[in-house]
């Protein structure tokens, strides 16, 4: 997700498959920017969250996120991420995604792209490694994806609930904020997101979640910085979403190689 720094070659032909990793020991934010080449990111220890169009990505442990060449997009990692991605020739890859797409990060993925890392690899090697990833490369189970408002009436009110998840306005004083009936915010939200008001809002405080869980925060700070009154409730909104409790979420998380 670099930006001006990336080293990617830009000749068509150069490569097939470019490997890279970093470590930054702060958090990292990315302005919109986009690549000739498919990038596919991932992560060990934290999170990547991604905005790609009209969707937010927040992408844990176990999983990447591909991106489509030409494709905008703006990104953030956690401090302390070992933060991982590789870039595809748009024109030599066999296989490509059309949309920004939830990757399963499997072992023998992971460990296929940290081998195409290595130096001194000779064009034979590189080629057998690459036909695998292409073989092995596949969409994960759960697409953790939030939908953004494309309604102009509503898009500020989403945009100041992303700055700030906590804001517990109800609907009813969102809808006087944005100087339309709560009828007609409801039915924009949904019609736009595919969910209700209370449900995007929801969705988005999990979003969030997930990279302060990532980041070392315990439940009840999280549970307060995210606005709920009592972190069961936090409890019970992340384990609807995500299948398991905070807690089994930061101990179990799938496919980890550390």
């Amino acid at each position: 997700m670099r930006t001006g720094t990336t080293t990617v070659p830009t000749e068509p032909g150069a490569f097939t498959i470019l490997a890279e990793l970093e470590v930054p020991h702060s958090p990292q934010e990315w302005a919109p920017h986009s690549h000739p080449h498919h990038e596919l990111v991932w992560g060990r220890g934290g999170t990547v969250t991604a905005r790609v169009d009209d969707a937010v990505f927040t992408v844990s442990e176990g999983c990447g996120l591909w991106i489509p060449a030409g494709m905008v997009h703006a990104g953030r990692l956690t401090a302390e991420l070992e933060f991982h991605d590789a870039f595809f020739a748009a024109g030599r890859t066999p296989v490509a995604f059309a949309e920004p797409t939830v990757i399963e990060m499997s072992p023998l993925l992971q460990s296929l792209l940290s081998h195409l890392m290595s130096p001194g690899l000779t064009d034979d090697a590189r080629a057998r490694a690459e036909a695998v990833v292409f073989d092995v490369l596949r969409p994960a189970h759960r697409q953790l994806t939030l939908r953004l408002p494309a309604d102009g009436r509503i898009a500020p009110v989403a945009e100041a609930l992303m700055l700030d998840p906590a804001d517990g306005r109800s609907l009813d004083e969102w809808a006087l904020a944005a100087k339309m009936s709560v009828r007609t915010l409801s039915r924009a939200f949904r019609a736009s997101t595919g969910l209700s008001f209370g449900q995007w809002r929801q969705s988005l405080r999990i979003h969030h979640a997930l990279a302060l869980l990532d980041e070392g925060h315990d439940v009840q700070r999280v549970s307060a910085r995210l606005g709920y009154a009592q972190p069961s409730t936090f409890i019970a909104a992340f384990r609807r979403l995500m299948g398991v409790t905070p807690g089994v979420y930061v101990t179990e998380k799938p496919y980890s190689l550390s």
